[in-house]
């Protein structure tokens, strides 16, 4: 008898008619709308549908059949980066963060690298991306890195497989971060495929085959985990404060709520990691997590994941903070409330990202209550303009502004007509400067077009909702977060002692804010750094010591500002050869911004006239105005600014 069946039935399937086709578009259409998972696909079905899937969605289905327990771990985050809503300077903000100083092996600043060189210009890298649609940025972090010598050659040979398997040439650079305790990869990388066309990645691919290449190839380079590797990872995650694997598996264990632990496994491993599951259930238990109902049947509370997660990320700032303030004792503060009535003033002690593939930064703040203070900065937060040791000041941003109120009270039919408040503000104020502040507003109401809530219908005239301060607190959480941070000295307080301006330490004793603050923690540091602060000032002749009393001179701060603009005018006249005009309180000065100024007073702009030039306090606002011509109007140590051709109080 022969093993042919002669009468086999080998189906040999055509190609989908039309309407075969579109019933499957219809599917697919329908089962991403549910948030079912990519279908399993054969490869000639694939050639059919792969546009509407994007690449890899083949390779996500067989990247890890090699896979098994004893695979290395290997983590991928991803984020995909709409370049238009994300603004022009999204990539060069990335880049410079992960190539931020101290991230190398040795300490140094990080370096950009791509598949086949170590020095990659990121520059040209972000001009190439000019015009792109997306963007991929991936962190990728293998459990054992600490194991690999260096985290280069990883990173391309899991980009190279990666090509294999979208099908494509890719367009990337990466920077190795190895300042936490998890060593890992940046990847920033170009959503054009080598066609020029948009890069469009499987959703499944992302989710799981890119980790799954990432794993067996960790695999390949050192080794399946041994049988001890596995147990001690495990055993460490029983008493962990934090979501561990073994919480995972316990979730996946649960039978209509109910964990059952009634048959006994016959082999050794498995009863091992029984074992384990049942261990890390006592230690649930004893943190009101998990409750056993009977032998063998456990129940895990409904906030486990949530409340572990929690504890972890708690662990971790934790950690984050006593590494910050290093022999230091001080009470740690995790979270800032908003609603917290005082705000909180100290030194930066620390800073890093809080979420490295969103730029989200953090501040360790020692303050002058004595306290460590935890603060998250608002996503997009430029770590650079907070020095370490530099003085900060953070409170709740998330109030409903006062200029909102205003423009709401003045509006009339839903229309803020800038010349009726200019008139209403001199009748009601004849002795202050009515057009500036109306410009404030005007200024305000830019900003609010920009993000739509608003609508400018002719120069003064603009449409405003009945809810706008309401609106206008929403934007600035979005935009910024509900907690606000300003940089109040970029001059640790010990520079900030015997240096001519006027610094943050003359605020305090002006003010009379010095004698609030704590001899605890830093508040002890800045009650010493007073007193040396007062003994430069009696030398200067600008105090003068009254018995137990302290007398300081008439608009001390103005006069110390003046002495640091004027110091640094003569080295900018030796270095330029022009002439520096002197700003009064309260005088309107044009110019075209050459550069910005930091001083110990604070970062002033250089405005330069044609015949010389002048130092007007900076903002934020108009560094991206670099090279273009504008006008300031410098009060008390403040400057508004005002941008192209004026058209009465009007700011475009």
């Amino acid at each position: 008898m022969t093993n042919r069946d002669e009468n086999a039935f080998r189906p040999k399937p055509t190609a989908p008619k039309t309407r075969d086709r579109q019933f499957l578009s219809r599917v697919l259409r329908e089962v991403s709308k549910a948030g079912g998972k990519t279908l399993k696909l054969t490869r000639s079905s694939a050639a059919r549908t792969g546009a509407r899937l994007g690449r890899g969605h083949v390779a996500a289905g067989v990247a890890g059949r090699s896979l098994g327990v004893h695979s290395r771990r290997v983590v991928i985050k991803t984020r995909l980066v709409m370049l238009k809503q994300a603004g022009a300077r999204s990539t060069q903000t990335h880049l410079r963060y992960i190539e931020r100083d101290g991230v190398s092996r040795d300490g140094a600043r990080g370096q950009a690298y791509g598949p086949t060189t170590d020095a990659a210009d990121p520059k040209a890298f972000e001009e190439r991306g000019q015009g792109d649609r997306h963007q991929f940025r991936f962190i990728v972090a293998p459990e054992d890195a600490d194991l690999m010598e260096e985290l280069r050659p990883f990173a391309r040979e899991l980009m190279a497989r990666m090509e294999a398997d979208l099908g494509t040439r890719l367009d990337w650079v990466a920077v190795d971060h190895w300042d936490t305790d998890n060593p890992h990869t940046h990847i920033v990388l170009r959503g054009k495929d080598q066609t020029g066309a948009d890069l469009v990645i499987a959703r499944d691919y992302i989710a799981h085959g890119m980790r799954q290449r990432a794993s067996g190839l960790a695999t390949e380079w050192l080794g399946p985990r041994t049988e001890r590797e596995i147990r001690d990872s495990l055993a460490r995650e029983v008493e962990q404060e934090r979501w561990t694997s073994l919480d995972r598996q316990l979730k996946l264990e649960q039978r209509e709520g109910l964990i059952h632990f009634d048959e006994v496994p016959r082999d050794a491993a498995s009863r091992h990691r029984r074992a384990l599951l049942v261990g890390r259930l006592q230690r649930l238990k004893s943190m009101g997590l998990a409750e056993q109902t009977a032998p063998s049947r456990w129940t895990l509370s409904p906030m486990h994941e949530i409340t572990l997660e929690t504890l972890g990320e708690r662990g971790d700032i934790v950690r984050t903070m006593q590494r910050a303030l290093g022999e230091k004792s001080r009470e740690l503060a995790i979270d800032f409330s908003p609603a917290e009535a005082a705000p909180v003033i100290g030194r930066i002690a620390g800073k890093g990202l809080a979420d490295e593939l969103r730029e989200r930064g953090y501040l360790v703040v020692d303050g002058i209550d004595g306290r460590a203070h935890f603060l998250r900065l608002p996503v997009g937060a430029d770590l650079a303009a907070f020095p370490q040791g530099g003085v900060v000041e953070v409170r709740g941003g998330a109030e409903i502004r006062k200029v909102d109120q205003t423009i709401a009270a003045v509006a009339q039919d839903g229309l803020y007509r800038a010349d009726a408040h200019l008139a209403r503000v001199r009748a009601e104020s004849p002795g202050r400067d009515a057009a500036a502040d109306v410009q404030i507003h005007v200024r305000r109401l830019a900003a609010l077009r920009r993000a739509g809530i608003v609508e400018r219908l002719a120069d003064g005239l603009w449409r405003v909702p009945a809810d706008l301060p309401q609106q206008g607190r929403h934007y600035d959480i979005e935009r910024g977060g509900d907690v606000a941070v300003e940089l109040r000295s970029h001059l640790p307080i010990e520079r900030q002692a015997r240096v001519l301006g006027a610094t943050w330490l003359d605020q305090q004793l002006v003010t009379g804010a010095a004698a609030k603050i704590t001899d605890r923690g830093f508040g002890a540091d800045v009650q010493s750094a007073l007193k040396d602060r007062v003994d430069f000032l009696v030398e200067q002749g600008l105090a003068e010591r009254r018995g137990t009393r302290l007398g300081l001179a008439r608009n001390l701060l103005a006069t110390l500002r003046a002495r640091d603009i004027e110091q640094a005018a003569k080295s900018l006249h030796q270095e330029t050869g022009l002439a520096h005009r002197a700003v009064a309180d309260g005088e309107r000065v044009t110019g075209v911004y050459r550069r910005s100024v930091l001083l110990a007073s604070g970062r002033f702009a250089m405005l330069d006239d044609g015949r010389g030039f002048s130092l007007v306090p900076w903002r934020p606002v108009i560094e991206p105005r670099l090279g273009q011509s504008m006008t300031a109007v410098v009060r008390g140590g403040n400057a508004s600014w005002e941008f192209g051709r004026q058209r009465g109080p009007s700011i475009g």
